[in-house]
Formats: C-alpha cells, sequence, structure tokens
C-alpha cells in the first residue's frame, strides 16, 4: 500500500518522535511505501528513516522552494512548482492518508483530503494519529460539527482517530483488506 503521510518537518521532542518512527517502522515492515512531503529533516527524516530501515520504500513529493532539503537517495522523487500541486500529487500517489503531529500546512493538507472525501471525490481511507493528545481538541471540534450539522456525512465516514501507531496501521491494512 502507498500510505500518504502528511506530518511536520520540525524538529520535535521524543513524545512526538518515538511514535512516528514506531509508525515509520511498522509501514516499513508491512512492505509498505511511504508518500510523504520528501523533506530530510525533522519529523519527515524521522519517519523516512524508519520507513528505509525497515526495509520500506520511499516515494517523496517536495516543492521547489524547498528543493533543497529534499532527501536523497529515495526510491522516487517529484518536485512539485508550488503546494497545491504536492498535494494533489501526493493525494494521487496515495491509496491512504496518515496525518501526524504538524502545524498549518499539515492542517491544510488533513482538511483537503477530508473536504474531497466529504464530497465524494475519494473513499480513501484516512487516519489522525492523536499522538500525545495533540489532536484532541481538533477532534473535539470534528464532533461539534458534525452534531451540529455542519458535516453531510458521519465522522466516521471521514477519519479515524487513533491514539496509537499500531492501531493507525491496523485501520488502514483492514480498510484495504491486507491480513
Amino acid at each position: 500500500m502507498n500510505i500518504c503521510v502528511f506530518l511536520s518537518a520540525a524538529d520535535l521532542d521524543e513524545r512526538y518522535t518515538r511514535p512516528a518512527r514506531e509508525f515509520a517502522t511498522l509501514l516499513g515492515k508491512g512492505g509498505h511505501t511511504l508518500v510523504w512531503g520528501g523533506s530530510d529533516v525533522g519529523l519527515m527524516k524521522v519517519v523516512a528513516d524508519g520507513v528505509q530501515e525497515a526495509g520500506g520504500r520511499l516515494t517523496g513529493v517536495s516543492v521547489q522552494f524547498l528543493s533543497a532539503k529534499a532527501r536523497p537517495g529515495v526510491d522516487e522523487m517529484v518536485v512539485a512548482k508550488d503546494l497545491a500541486e504536492r498535494k494533489r500529487l501526493l493525494l494521487e500517489k496515495a491509496d491512504a492518508v496518515v496525518v501526524m503531529v504538524g502545524g498549518t500546512g499539515t492542517l491544510d493538507e488533513a482538511t483537503e483530503i477530508l473536504e474531497l472525501k466529504k464530497h465524494g471525490h475519494t473513499d480513501k481511507p484516512v487516519v489522525l494519529l492523536n499522538t500525545a493528545g495533540f489532536y484532541d481538541g481538533l477532534k473535539e471540534q470534528f464532533r461539534r460539527m458534525e452534531a451540529e450539522g455542519f458535516l453531510p456525512r458521519p465522522l466516521t465516514d471521514l477519519v479515524f482517530f487513533a491514539e496509537e501507531p499500531v492501531g493507525a496501521l491496523a485501520y488502514l491494512e483492514e480498510s484495504r483488506g491486507i491480513e
């Protein structure tokens, strides 16, 4: 499976890097391909390292203004002209999406895939990995949106909230019929 991971390129502490590396190891050992923003810095590097070390493949989609930070030695690297094209390419190459901790760029990517799902333009499974309760507030906001009628589909049709990496990958594999 090609699993797109949206996540931060920032250098983060152990409470975020440990679960990210754990997920990356599971992804690589499962024979999956990481599809990610292509950067060789911060949490993006941690995940790419973990996948590669565990035998998985790497497909990066960088963007021109960040291409100097692109990871060398990957299985495939594409350089998009802008962030919109990058998001489109990431989603095109993915069978499933995992949203890890991140800032405004990660949130933008996450809401785009959820908007596409909401309108029936994709059926790719989406997991929000709620490491260290990072997305508790967003989870609550989504629940309020659902309760107050802002979502035309049940929240559970749009996104699966996983508290641990093993649950995130198990959900994706199950949703795609992989045992």
